[in-house]
């Protein structure tokens, strides 16, 4: 019995090795192709990851050096000539070159605050630099219409605002403007007991209630 099991597990066996040689003839040039495919796309998306971060620092290091010159025109100067790569890059660009304009000699507020604007116009900026350019605008005189300023400062202290204390703050300063102390005084203790406040924002509210002759705490 022994002779015709071996040559049955044989021809089996040859059975089997011709089935797997016909799969290889039909589909191994397809399963070849999907391999160079995936190792191909894992080395693309390796090389373009590589590629933005050599572009993050190049643009990080150019910033570094713009910031570190000798004195602030240099700094203007170097801070224009940086070429962004991308629109966050550009962002953060346009709000370094608005501070070198109003700051030191030579500084021109109202071109700072007109770039700050026009940042916050910009199609498709990301909500953070929108806000952080509308504040520092608010900030260098807003827009020059009053209520338009009161809109804006509105939606940054909508709840969940990055910096909605920052510009409760503000609120609390354009109250005083007006001559409307109580508005204010309400505003500055609801910023003394904000959690998201810095405590030396907390500390300048409470300080300014003194000012004006209240009690930080409502009576």
């Amino acid at each position: 019995m022994s002779n015709p099991e071996s040559f049955i597990d044989e021809v089996t066996e040859e059975v089997r090795r011709d089935r797997t040689m016909a799969l290889m003839r039909r589909w191994g040039p397809i399963a070849l192709a999907v391999v160079v495919l995936v190792v191909g796309a894992a080395a693309w998306n390796e090389w373009r990851k590589a590629q933005a971060e050599a572009r993050a620092q190049a643009f990080g290091d150019a910033v570094l050096s713009a910031l570190g010159g000798p004195d602030i025109a240099a700094r203007r100067e170097a801070i224009t000539a940086i070429d962004p790569a991308r629109p966050g890059q550009a962002a953060i660009l346009s709000l370094l070159q608005a501070a070198a304009l109003n700051n030191g000699e030579g500084g021109d507020p109202e071109a700072a605050r007109a770039r700050l604007l026009a940042l916050a116009e910009t199609p498709d900026i990301g909500p953070i630099y929108r806000d952080v350019a509308l504040l520092k605008a608010i900030l260098l005189g807003g827009t020059g219409d009053a209520a338009q300023d009161g809109a804006i400062l509105d939606e940054l202290t909508t709840p969940g605002a990055p910096f909605r204390a920052l510009a409760v703050e503000q609120q609390a300063i354009r109250a005083l403007a007006a001559g409307d102390s109580g508005t204010a005084i309400t505003l500055l203790r609801a910023l003394t007991e904000d959690a998201t406040a810095t405590p030396d924002l907390r500390r300048r509210a409470a300080e300014t209630i003194v000012a004006l002759g209240a009690s930080p705490d409502p009576a």
